[in-house]
C-alpha cells in the first residue's frame, strides 16, 4: 500500500470536507487540549457549548488551575465521566506550577503532564504545534483497522501496537506540503463521519480503493473487538440514599476527591440504611423507599434506594466514609453544583412527582427509627424493583450512562 498517496488522500477529503467546530479555528494548546478531553466517549454536538462555555470561565490554563473543583466539576455537569474534569484541573495546576502555564510543544514531553495520555498528547502536539506525531483513538483505530485490515482485537496489546505502527507510517509518508495536525484529525474526521462503527458509507470515502475492508466486502467484520459483557451479568452495587429536605433546602454529601464520582456532590449513601442513618446523626426515616435508581455503569449495575429521613440538628462535616463535606441546599440551586448522575436523576424524579418532605413512621412504630432499618437493609439489597416490566427506553435519563429513577 502506498502510506503517502492515503495519507495525502486524508489530508485532501479533510481540508475540503471537514466540520467547522470552534476548536478548529485556533491552535491555543489549552484549547485543543479542553476539546480532546471534552470529546472523549461524548458526542460533538453535545461538547460544543459545554466547550464554548468552559473556555469563557476557565480562559487558560492558569485561569482552570486557580479555580476550586467545585466550580470546575459544576462547569462539567451534564458531560458524566467526571474524572475527565478532575484530571483537566490536575493538569492545568501542573503545568502552572512546573511550567508557568505553558503547555509543552512536544508530545512525549507532554505525556509528563497529569491526564494528557498518548493520543491526547498527539492531538495537542500535532494541531497546535505541528509535530510530526501519530494518535489513535477509537475513530482512528476503526479507520486504521479496515484500511489496513488489521485483525487483531484493537483494544489488546498486540492490536494497540499494531494501530500506532500503522499511524506512524502514515505519519512518516505525509508529503511535507501538508499539516501533520490535517493528518491526524483527517482520520478523525473520516472516524466519525464516514468510516462508521456499522453502515460505513464506503460509496464516497477518499480511502475506498486502498482499504482492505471495503475490497473484501469486511466492513463489518473489522475493527475486532472484544466482546462486552450482557447487562445482565454485571455485579449489582445495592446502596440507601437519604432524601432529607428541610424548607426547600436538601442535604448533599461531597466525595472525597480520590475514587468513583469523586468531588461530586450525591444524597448521601452507605452499604445499608442503618449505617448511613448513624453516619448523617439521623434519627428518624422511613422503614421504605419512597423512589428507586437504577444506572449501568460500565463494570457494574447500581441500585439505589431512597428513604426519607429528618434533618438532623446539627451537621457534622466529613463524618461520613467517603465524604469530605456536608452541606444544605435549595432544591432550585442543587444542578448548579458539580451532581452525580444518579442524584441528578433522582432529583428530576421528585421534580415530576413529588414526595412529602416529612418521613412517615412504619405501620408498627409511631416513629421509624434504626430498629426498622433491618428491614429496609433487606430490601434495599434484595428487594426487586418495581420497574423491571418498563421497556429500556424508559430507563435512560438524566445519566451519561444507562440508568432509571422511579417513585414506589
Amino acid at each position: 500500500m502506498e502510506h503517502a498517496a492515503v495519507a495525502s488522500a486524508i489530508v485532501t477529503h479533510y481540508t475540503r470536507d471537514r466540520r467547522d467546530l470552534p476548536w478548529r479555528r485556533t491552535r491555543d494548546p489549552y484549547a485543543i487540549w479542553v476539546s480532546e478531553i471534552m470529546l472523549q466517549q461524548t458526542r460533538v454536538a453535545t461538547v460544543i457549548p459545554y466547550w464554548e462555555r468552559w473556555m469563557t470561565r476557565f480562559p487558560t490554563v492558569r485561569a482552570l488551575a486557580e479555580a476550586p473543583l467545585d466550580d470546575v466539576l459544576a462547569a462539567w455537569a451534564g458531560l458524566g465521566y467526571f474524572s475527565r474534569a478532575r484530571n483537566l484541573l490536575a493538569g492545568a495546576q501542573a503545568v502552572t506550577t512546573r511550567l508557568g502555564g505553558a503547555l509543552p510543544s512536544r508530545a512525549a514531553e507532554l505525556r509528563a503532564v497529569p491526564g494528557i495520555g498518548p493520543y491526547t498528547a498527539g492531538a495537542i502536539a500535532s494541531i497546535a504545534f505541528g509535530e510530526r506525531t501519530p494518535l489513535v483513538d477509537g475513530n482512528v483505530a476503526r479507520v486504521l483497522a479496515r484500511v489496513f485490515g488489521i485483525t487483531d482485537d484493537i483494544k489488546s496489546t498486540v492490536g494497540q501496537r499494531t494501530l500506532w505502527a500503522r499511524a506512524a507510517d502514515l505519519m512518516a509518508a505525509l508529503p511535507t506540503v501538508h499539516a501533520p495536525g490535517d493528518l491526524n484529525q483527517g482520520l478523525m474526521e473520516l472516524g466519525a463521519t464516514l468510516c462508521s462503527p456499522t453502515s460505513p458509507r464506503c460509496l464516497v470515502c477518499p480511502l475506498a480503493t486502498h482499504c482492505v475492508a471495503a475490497r473484501t466486502g469486511k466492513q463489518d467484520v473489522l475493527p475486532v473487538v472484544p466482546a462486552r459483557k450482557k447487562e445482565s451479568e454485571l455485579p449489582i452495587l445495592s446502596r440507601a440514599a437519604l432524601w432529607i429536605e428541610a424548607r426547600g433546602e436538601l442535604l448533599l454529601a461531597r466525595r472525597s476527591p480520590e475514587g468513583l464520582f469523586g468531588g461530586l456532590w450525591e444524597l448521601p449513601q452507605g452499604d445499608s440504611l442503618a449505617e448511613i442513618a448513624s453516619a448523617v446523626g439521623v434519627t428518624s426515616f422511613d422503614a421504605q423507599p419512597v423512589a428507586y435508581h437504577d444506572q449501568t455503569l460500565t463494570h457494574r449495575r447500581l441500585r439505589i434506594a431512597v428513604f426519607r429521613a429528618g434533618m438532623p440538628r446539627s451537621i457534622v462535616r466529613a463524618a461520613i466514609p467517603g465524604y469530605d463535606s456536608l452541606t444544605r441546599v435549595k432544591l432550585s440551586a442543587v444542578r448548579e453544583l458539580g451532581v452525580a448522575a444518579a442524584t441528578t436523576a433522582i432529583l428530576t424524579k421528585y421534580e415530576d412527582t413529588p414526595w412529602s418532605s416529612t418521613p412517615q413512621p412504619s405501620p408498627s412504630s409511631p416513629k421509624a427509627t434504626t430498629r426498622s432499618s433491618k428491614a429496609s437493609r433487606a430490601s434495599v439489597s434484595t428487594r426487586r424493583t418495581p420497574t423491571s416490566k418498563k421497556p429500556r427506553s424508559a430507563r435512560r435519563r438524566a445519566s451519561t450512562s444507562s440508568s432509571t429513577t422511579r417513585s414506589r
